[in-house]
């Protein structure tokens, strides 16, 4: 689920030794240093080191792994970064730890969307993308290794949020949240397309070419799912506004499923409930408190 970015860090000190073996000849304080809801991010020259914040983060690295083996088999386009090595925490100074190539380029910087030209490349790229997503999804190799979305998903994850969430909201925040879960009643069950699941924000690299955006690649698909392109499109539109958002529709993203307008605002509008509910559920307090952020 899309949130705001992650958090800059300092340098893990803790972290010292290992990183010097695993992006060797880096300067420490060259190095870029990111916080996410799974895992802290060191971003080296041409390596990236994904460490684990949770044990329940940990025990996922190694299916994190296959996973991305698999994306970068499907000839999608566009880069995706390829495990190059392992490790399981052995002790605090070594915590679980996925070395991935780095995916050259950056976030789209906020003020690129006001040249209506760039704009239109951004939709365009965007509506690439996920055609290709769609495609990959009936793809034999992908539907092998990736998880499928499960019958079912958002009754569970509703029953979820109120055994686990209400006991710690206020009754205005349980009040929002019946009506945020009610919108959830009769999604379809879609497994057709790959879905990103956090495709927005800083999960989406660009670079700049003869003077507009060109989409490099996408990092961070912890989330990833056959499933309903709703919920890429709702972080799109979470990610980057609403009128883009139209314009990547316009352009006939995310065509299956009947009423994409309402599934896209029905899954955008809980996902503050699912981060903290994951986050509740690894034990990562910072990241349940921002969830639950106008719940309580």
């Amino acid at each position: 689920m899309p949130k705001e970015g992650s958090r800059a860090m300092e340098f893990p000190e803790t972290h010292r030794t290992l990183l010097a073996r695993l992006l060797p000849g880096e300067e420490p304080r060259g190095l870029t240093i990111r916080q996410g809801q799974f895992h802290q991010v060191v971003i080296g020259a041409e390596r990236v080191v994904c460490f684990a914040r949770t044990g329940a983060a940990a025990e996922r690295l190694p299916g994190r792994a296959a996973r991305l083996r698999a994306l970068a088999g499907l000839g999608l386009g566009f880069r995706t970064p390829e495990p190059l090595e392992e490790g399981a925490a052995a002790g605090p100074d070594e915590p679980a730890y996925l070395v991935l190539t780095r995916v050259p380029g950056a976030a789209l910087a906020e003020d690129v969307l006001e040249s209506p030209e760039a704009a239109e490349a951004v939709a365009a790229q965007y509506a690439a993308l996920l055609s290709a997503l769609a495609a990959a999804g009936g793809d034999d190799r992908a539907r092998s290794v990736l998880p499928h979305a499960l019958e079912g998903e958002w009754r569970e994850f509703s029953d979820g949020v109120r055994a686990e969430l209400f006991p710690l909201m206020h009754h205005a925040g349980r009040v929002r949240a019946e009506r945020e879960l009610a919108a959830l009643d009769g999604l379809p069950h879609l497994t057709s397309a790959v879905v990103h699941g956090d495709l927005g924000g800083e999960n989406v690299l660009w670079e700049t070419v003869d003077g507009l955006p060109r989409l490099s690649g996408v990092v961070d698909w912890d989330e990833v799912a056959l499933g309903d392109q709703a919920e890429d499109l709702a972080a799109i539109g979470a990610g980057h506004g609403a009128e883009l958002l139209g314009r990547v529709l316009a352009l006939g993203a995310g065509a299956a499923g009947g009423d994409m307008d309402g599934r896209i605002a029905a899954i955008r509008g809980t996902f503050a409930l699912q981060q903290a509910l994951q986050a509740r559920r690894d034990g990562d307090e910072a990241e349940l408190a921002d969830g639950l952020t106008g719940y309580r």
